[in-house]
């Protein structure tokens, strides 16, 4: 699809064909979304489509995972009038810091932290990635965040996980069950991006 190109008829999800496949082979993902941030309106419907579920609900802050959940998760704060927190991967930041080891979508041992100084008790967040496969990432994540005393969105409660994809392993069902989420995918698309199609 053409990066200037919008469709007469914008349908949820239709920005989704802007993604490329991988030609890398098995160490990358299987989709990279970034050509879709390329494309201005595709960007902006994505935003809507993951913020709309949140519509009404307090939220104080956004998290983004580190990488590609810092696009999507600053924008979103952008778009709420919200700020930005950044969950890093260890090593990057060089202030006092909360750290959580998790297993990433790949089977790597890896390890995440955050800054302490951000999240007060109490403070509704709305964590945002790009992708979840496992949910080993965002559950970390979510570690985190309730650690340092910010409220995560049990189903009951307002704020909660956003990613363009949450895909249907036992991880993303988990996710479902414990947490508001939002997600790009439309249900009739939902099993070719579970078999990576």
């Amino acid at each position: 699809m053409d990066l200037c190109h919008v469709p007469a008829a914008r349908e949820k999800g239709w920005y989704l064909a802007l993604m490329a496949p991988n030609v890398k082979g098995p160490n990358y993902a299987w989709l990279d979304p970034s050509r879709l941030y390329c494309h201005p309106q595709g960007l902006q419907d994505c935003l809507s489509d993951l913020l709309q579920p949140f519509q009404g609900e307090p939220i104080d802050m956004v998290a983004g995972i580190d990488a590609m959940g810092f696009i999507l998760g600053a924008a979103a704060a952008a778009r709420l009038q919200k700020g930005f927190l950044a969950i890093r991967k260890a090593g990057h930041l060089c202030v006092q810091t909360q750290a959580q080891p998790y297993t990433d979508y790949s089977g790597r041992e890896k390890v995440m932290e955050v800054r302490t100084d951000a999240i007060s008790p109490g403070l509704r967040i709305l964590l945002v990635d790009q992708w979840v496969e496992t949910g080993g990432t965002m559950r970390a994540a979510i570690q985190l965040v309730e650690q340092l005393g910010g409220v995560l969105s049990p189903l009951c409660l307002p704020t909660g996980v956003a990613a363009i994809c949450i895909e249907d392993s036992e991880g993303g069902h988990w996710l479902q069950e414990h947490y508001k989420c939002a997600h790009c995918v439309p249900p009739h698309l939902q099993p070719r991006f579970n078999h990576h199609q």
